[in-house]
């Protein structure tokens, strides 16, 4: 059997050819379904989740720093903070963290 990557090529293109036009064709109307509905509209904060969160501790050099990060981000957010405070919020803290802990080791 021989591999040919035009072959790869074509498959992966027609799948994600695929995955976006199938749902344009086969749904004409608007979707009723509540459920439905609502799980669709939490896909994207869903899937933009599992893939930050896994980052947030695993990309500082010490992962208690994301963590503690991560607590600042969602405590400011909850107070209002504005998207790029909250951001330099988290770095600093990250920052601080990582200059702190080899001491406290």
């Amino acid at each position: 059997m021989t591999h040919s990557i035009y072959l790869y090529i074509f498959v992966a293109a027609a799948v994600s050819c695929l995955i976006r036009v199938l749902p344009l064709t086969l749904i004409r109307g608007k979707i009723k379904n509540q459920f439905i509905r609502s799980f669709l509209y939490y896909v994207p904060y869903v899937t933009l989740a599992v893939m930050t969160f896994p980052a947030i501790i695993a990309a500082p050099q010490i992962p208690i720093a994301g963590i503690l990060a991560l607590v600042a981000g969602i405590i400011a957010s909850w107070k209002g903070m504005n998207m790029l405070g909250i951001a330099a919020l988290c770095c600093a803290v990250v920052f601080v963290c990582e200059a702190v802990m080899p001491y406290l080791a």
